[in-house]
């Protein structure tokens, strides 16, 4: 059983995502910084001074920090964008290197019948 979960865990598959779930974390790291200390203070300024994380409503005894949640918003569409870059350049180096090939010479024979086709099609 031992072995058997070694070769599970050394497949390639699981390492690879393994290595993308690591990536991906750190990615995220730094795209919150990017959003939280470069793009919001940006977009706060353009809106007047407004910082999001001091965006809140009180109801009763709660504090509702809507504020956050539009940065959380806008760190997923920020990711969305770049994956969806990502994925589109890659989609496009696919579909170059699988670019269906020429078609076939056409044989003798179907020569021959085009060139048939032809004369009758004349004749008419």
């Amino acid at each position: 059983m031992i072995k058997e979960f070694r070769d599970f865990i050394m497949r390639g598959n699981v390492l690879d995502l393994a290595i993308a779930v690591i990536i991906g974390g750190a990615f995220g790291a730094i795209i919150n910084s990017i959003v939280n200390d470069i793009l919001m203070p940006l977009i706060g300024i353009l809106l007047s001074g407004i910082d999001f994380n001091n965006l809140v409503w009180q109801v009763g005894g709660a504090t509702v920090a809507y504020g956050k949640f539009i940065q959380a918003v806008v760190v997923f569409l920020i990711i969305a964008l770049v994956l969806f870059l990502i994925v589109r350049s890659y989609n496009r180096v696919l579909r170059k290197e699988t670019a269906p090939p020429a078609p076939p010479e056409p044989s003798a024979e179907e020569k021959l019948l085009t060139e048939i086709r032809d004369l009758l099609k004349e004749r008419r």
